[in-house]
């Protein structure tokens, strides 16, 4: 017999050594001896059994380890689970622009669908414009002589009333103009003092005369004196009125200290403010602006292909990036009589509608829609049917499902004029698309939030 444990081969020289010998035994020490070579191969062959299987699971690890070989078929199950939540993932990122409804939320989302039907709308053109303040209803503060600020009282964007101080200079002309103030005033009290005396001589020559107790070129004298203080005490109240002008448009108060105190013309809003106190700064030099924020001006440099598309007292329409998708309006007060000789474009100004002037700011920029050239093919929807997704004017494609509910996808477009609350779709529409005319905000809400990343997955 073999035996494949370890250092059974070499026991097996002896095995044959002690069976001669065992054979020259008598038969009882033959049997003790026989039944210890039973033994030992019995132990033999139970020790090679083991050694064998855990070789045999190493053999079967290393070749699953190896490139190329298959999984087990519980392996194969978990990957394949992998691989089917791996295609939801695409399925997901593929319906961004999709979003499906049931029953009872197009009746909540009071949703409403219908066939798109092409018609023509009136040619319309973009061009670019700008939000701008009011210059009739603005004031440009500068300062009135030069001197050092010494206080700044409001900030960009504060709400300032009608003569409230802005600002606080110290100047030298301002305290000249307050001491000329008041040696005018001196003079005209000096000038009414003798213009009363005057008067009063000449009254006591006319008597004096009636009485021919003095001459009558003493009493002659008189009167000329008394014209004389009067013409005086008139020039002393000119110069007075003069000096007390200069000083209130410096805005000087009454004393001799220079200050000059800077002050809203108009209420409004602080637009800009350039002041900055400690600084020294020359007559004429910007330090605040205010504005009536409750009107504003559209301005449009047209390019010479569309000057004649401009009328006065035409309604514009317009829409600015702050307020995506919502639509202003202007009407035109100005066209220019002329085009611009370096940009070869008509300046058009337009007065925006207080009801909407509170919402937008100066210098917004904005695209105006003006109507005009051959009509083109377009399908009218309402307003509300185009919405903005991701930057683009959108509008919701429905697929029903046959029980009450939809499917919606986003469809980008072009769109045209905007008329009586509707707005000409003039590319992306083809005749007999159903098109959600009602409830596309509430589709837009539900779409962007479905495509909003789950917080668990992150």
């Amino acid at each position: 017999a073999q035996c494949d444990a370890p250092n059974c081969h070499s026991r097996l020289p002896m095995m044959d050594t002690n069976t001669s010998l065992a054979r020259r035994l008598p038969s009882c020490a033959r049997g003790i001896v026989l039944l210890l070579l039973t033994a030992a191969l019995g132990a033999c062959s139970g020790a090679s059994t083991p050694a064998k299987e855990e070789a045999g699971e190493k053999d079967a690890d290393s070749m699953q380890n190896m490139p190329g070989i298959s999984k087990s078929a519980g392996e194969k199950d978990e990957s394949g689970e992998g691989g089917e939540g791996g295609e939801e993932g695409e399925e997901g990122e593929a319906s961004t622009t999709a979003i499906a409804f049931t029953a009872a939320q197009v009746q909540r989302g009071k949703v409403r669908w219908e066939a798109a039907v092409m018609g023509t709308a009136a040619g319309a053109a973009t061009v670019p414009g700008q939000v701008v303040p009011n210059e009739d209803r603005t004031a440009r503060l500068g300062a009135p002589a030069g001197g050092r600020i010494v206080a700044v009282r409001v900030s960009p964007g504060d709400r300032v009333t009608r003569g409230q101080v802005l600002a606080t200079l110290v100047s030298p002309e301002a305290g000249m103009a307050q001491s000329d103030v008041a040696k005018a005033a001196a003079a005209v009290s000096s000038a009414r003092a003798q213009a009363a005396y005057a008067a009063s001589a000449r009254d006591r020559a006319e008597r004096l005369l009636t009485l021919k107790a003095i001459p009558r070129q003493d009493y002659e004298r008189a009167i000329a004196d008394a014209a004389l203080a009067q013409a005086t005490l008139v020039q002393a109240e000119a110069e007075a009125r003069r000096a007390r002008s200069t000083a209130s448009q410096l805005g000087s108060g009454g004393d001799v200290s220079g200050e000059i105190a800077l002050r809203s013309p108009l209420a409004g809003v602080v637009l800009t403010r350039s002041a900055v106190p400690g600084t020294v700064v020359e007559v004429g030099a910007p330090l605040v602006t205010v504005t009536d924020a409750s009107s504003l001006w559209l301005t449009i440099n047209a390019p010479e292909s569309m000057a004649g598309l401009f009328r006065r007292g035409e309604t514009l329409h317009f829409g600015v990036p702050a307020f995506a998708g919502e639509d202003f309006t202007a009407r035109v007060t100005a066209v220019g009589a002329g085009l611009d000789p370096t940009t070869r474009t008509l300046p058009v100004r337009a007065v925006i509608t207080s009801a909407v002037a509170g919402r937008l700011k100066p210098e917004m920029l904005a695209q105006v829609v003006v109507a005009g050239g051959p009509p083109t093919a377009a399908a009218l929807l309402p307003d509300a049917a185009v919405q903005l997704v991701n930057g683009k004017p959108s509008v919701f494609i429905a697929t029903p499902d046959g029980q009450g509910g939809a499917t919606f996808t986003a469809r980008a477009v072009d769109v045209g004029a905007r008329s009586a609350g509707r707005i000409a779709v003039t590319r992306g529409l083809a005749a007999g698309d159903v098109v959600v005319v009602a409830g596309a905000f509430t589709v837009k809400a539900q779409l962007l939030k479905g495509s909003m990343p789950d917080m668990d997955d992150m």
